[in-house]
């Protein structure tokens, strides 16, 4: 059973589809607080995208976080939809340490999530929806 809320998960997608379309730094000089056009383009580790993204994968426990990672397996094809419990608790052993560092290194974060959510049968659309209404 997933352990995170699909609202929660289309947040995890909207953020991260923000920081996917953002270049490398092409100018390590500029001042980081530049509010140019050019600079909010550039992914930056002071980014407040990045920050925000990474204290709410923060604020999230356990479970919601091992979900997350399960949903990304199964996005990406390693588990199968009817195997959710088994990877939420294959994330749990593997990366209960370390969830929100695992869960940004991986490139296709959004897509994985979104995929996972589609094969599960749970509407992306709304969910991503209502995220957009209340921010």
């Amino acid at each position: 059973m997933l352990e995170v809320t699909t609202d929660k998960v289309a947040h995890v997608i909207l953020r991260a589809r923000e920081l996917d379309v953002k270049t490398a730094a092409w100018d390590d000089d500029a001042d980081s607080d530049d509010a140019t056009s050019d600079a909010i383009l550039e992914d930056r580790p002071d980014d407040a995208t990045r920050q925000e993204l990474r204290e709410f994968l923060d604020s999230l426990n356990e479970d919601e976080q091992a979900s997350l990672i399960a949903l990304a397996w199964i996005g990406r094809g390693t588990y199968a939809p009817g195997e959710l419990d088994e990877a939420i608790a294959t994330a749990k052993t593997e990366h209960g340490n370390n969830p929100v560092d695992y869960l940004f290194g991986l490139p296709l974060l959004p897509d994985y999530l979104e995929d996972a959510l589609d094969q599960l049968g749970y509407s992306v659309e709304e969910a991503e929806e209502g995220i957009v209404r209340r921010t």
